[in-house]
C-alpha cells in the first residue's frame, strides 16, 4: 500500500489523476471541490471521498473509515 499526494494546479487535475491511477486507488479531496458545479458533480460521480480540512478530527475519521473499508474489501 502507498499514499499518493498531489500538488495540483487546478481542480481538473484530480479527474485526470483518476484516469491514470489504478482502479484500486481511492481519491480524497477537499470538500470545497464538491461545490464547484460540473467539476464537483463529476468528482462525486467518480467516487471521490470528500473531507472538510477545517474539521481535522472529522477528516481523520473519514480517512480511517476509508482505510478500514479498503482493508476489509481487499482493495
Amino acid at each position: 500500500p502507498y499514499v499518493v499526494v498531489s500538488n495540483h494546479q487546478s481542480s481538473l487535475d484530480l479527474m485526470g489523476m483518476m484516469e491514470v491511477l489504478p482502479d484500486r486507488c481511492v481519491p480524497i479531496a477537499k470538500r470545497e471541490l464538491l461545490y464547484m458545479g460540473a467539476v464537483g458533480a463529476a468528482c462525486w460521480l467518480g467516487g471521490i471521498i470528500f473531507i472538510d480540512r477545517k474539521r481535522t478530527n472529522e477528516a481523520i475519521g473519514v480517512m480511517a473509515q476509508a482505510a478500514h473499508t479498503m482493508l476489509s474489501q481487499d482493495v
